[in-house]
C-alpha cells in the first residue's frame, strides 16, 4: 500500500499566524513638539481554512506536506499605520473528507461539497497601538497592546468515498469483475482473496444518457468489523453510499447464511448504514439453471431484492441496472438520503482503535511542529482582555 496513489489517511500539523503586536511610537514632527501617541495596530494572523475540491479524489497530495503554516500579522507602525495581515493557508481535499483531533479522537468537522470551505485555525488578532489608550489624564501612553498567539493543532484526514452504489462481499465474490463489467473501470482482479487493495470507482452507463457511481471495496470477512482482515480499514467508504449492493457467489452452500454475516459486519461497524437500501446480487450463476435459481429465490428473504447474475457471461446485468436504478430514484431512498444529509452525526475517534490505525497507514510517527522565536518583550506592557467578537 505504500506505492499506492489511493491515499484516504493522512496525519498533518497546523498552525494559524500570531498577531502582530500593536505600536507605542510618539509622533514626531517639525514644530510639534508634543505630537501625541500615534502607534498603529498590528495585523491580524493568517487563517486556516479546509476548501473542498472535486479534482482531488484521493489526499496523495497532502502525504508529503506534514506541516501547514499561515504566516504571521504584521507589527504597527508610526503614523497610525496597521501591520499587514498575515497569509491564510487553504487545505484542499476531496469532498467526503472528515477531520479528527489526532490527539484525542474528537470530531472536528466534515467537507462534503465542491467549494465548501471550513476555517480550521482562527489566527490571532492583532495588537492595539498606544494611541487607542491616551485618555485625558494619560495623554501619552508609552504602551500597546502584544497580538494574540497562534494556534496549532494536529488533525487527521479521513477519505470516504462519495459514491450512488457500494459493493459489499467476502473476497472473491466478483465485485471487481462486476465493477469492470458494467463501466471502464479496470481494478486488478485475480483468482485469490484480497486481490483488491484499494476501493475503485466506475460510472456506469444508463438509459437515456444516465449514470450513477459504484465503490467497490476490498472483500471483508468475518470479524473485519473488530479488526480482522483489510474491511476496517475500507468499511469507511460505504457510509456515504446511498445504496448498498451486498455479492454473494452462487456456489456458496447457504446464501442467506453469508448475506446475514454481511448484514451483521456492517451493522457492527456502524448500525446506521442498515437504515440504507439493500439489494443482493448471487454472482457466478452461469451455471445455474431456472429451477435451481428459483429453488434458491425461496430461501432468501422477501423485502430483499435479489438479481442472479454472471459478469463474465454477461448474464443479469441490464435487470440489475435496473433494479438498482429503481431503487436509486425510490421516494423511499431519496427522503432517507435527504433525511442522513441533515441528521448525520459522525462519531469520535475510539483512541484505542486509533492508535493501530495510524500505524497500518504509517502515519504513527510523531510529528513536531518547527520551534519559533518567542515574541520580542515589550517593556511597560499593560494587561488587556480581549472581548469576545
Amino acid at each position: 500500500m505504500a506505492e499506492s496513489n489511493f491515499v484516504d489517511y493522512v496525519k498533518i500539523c497546523c498552525r494559524s499566524g500570531k498577531g502582530g503586536r500593536g505600536s507605542m511610537h510618539m509622533h514626531r514632527a517639525k514644530y510639534i513638539p508634543n505630537g501625541g501617541p500615534d502607534g498603529g495596530d498590528g495585523g491580524r494572523g493568517g487563517h486556516v481554512f479546509l476548501r473542498g475540491n472535486h479534482n482531488y479524489w484521493t489526499l496523495l497530495h497532502l502525504r508529503y506536506e506534514r506541516h501547514v503554516f499561515a504566516t504571521h500579522g504584521g507589527n504597527g507602525g508610526k503614523s497610525g499605520s496597521t501591520g499587514a495581515d498575515g497569509e491564510d493557508r487553504y487545505i484542499d481535499v476531496p469532498c467526503g473528507t472528515v477531520v479528527y483531533n489526532a490527539e484525542t479522537g474528537e470530531y472536528i468537522c466534515d467537507v462534503t461539497e465542491d467549494g465548501q470551505v471550513v476555517m480550521l485555525l482562527k489566527g490571532g488578532r492583532g495588537g492595539l497601538g498606544n494611541k487607542h489608550f491616551a485618555t485625558s489624564t494619560n495623554q501619552a501612553p508609552r504602551f500597546a497592546q502584544p497580538g494574540e498567539p497562534m494556534r496549532e493543532l494536529t488533525i487527521i484526514l479521513e477519505l470516504k468515498l462519495l459514491a450512488d452504489v457500494g459493493l459489499v462481499g467476502f473476497p472473491n465474490a466478483g465485485k471487481s469483475t462486476l465493477l469492470s463489467a458494467l463501466s471502464s473501470a479496470r481494478p486488478k482482479i485475480a483468482g485469490y482473496p484480497f486481490t483488491t487493495l484499494e476501493p475503485s470507482l466506475g460510472i456506469v452507463s444508463y438509459r437515456d444518457g444516465q449514470s450513477f457511481v459504484m465503490a467497490d471495496i476490498p472483500g471483508i470477512i468475518e470479524g473485519a468489523a473488530e479488526g480482522r482482515g483489510l474491511g476496517l480499514r475500507f468499511l469507511r467508504h460505504i457510509e456515504r453510499n446511498s445504496l448498498l449492493l451486498f455479492m454473494v457467489p452462487g456456489d456458496t452452500d447457504d446464501i442467506r447464511k453469508e448475506y446475514e454475516i454481511l448484514l451483521n459486519e456492517v451493522k457492527t461497524f456502524n448500525p446506521e448504514l442498515l437504515d440504507k437500501q439493500r439489494v443482493l446480487a448471487i454472482t457466478k450463476t452461469d451455471l445455474l439453471d431456472e429451477e435451481l435459481q428459483q429453488m434458491l429465490s425461496e430461501d432468501l428473504p422477501d423485502d430483499l431484492p435479489h438479481v442472479f447474475i454472471s459478469a463474465v457471461a454477461n448474464k443479469g446485468l441490464s435487470e440489475l441496472k435496473d433494479v438498482l436504478w429503481k431503487a436509486l430514484n425510490s421516494e423511499s431512498n431519496k427522503l432517507q438520503a435527504i433525511t442522513q444529509q441533515e441528521t448525520l452525526v459522525h462519531r469520535n475517534k475510539d483512541l484505542a482503535w486509533l492508535r493501530s490505525e495510524m500505524e497500518d497507514e504509517g502515519e504513527d510517527e510523531e510529528i513536531e511542529f518547527i520551534d519559533e522565536e518567542d515574541i520580542e518583550d515589550v517593556e511597560d506592557l499593560e494587561d488587556f482582555e480581549y472581548e469576545d467578537e
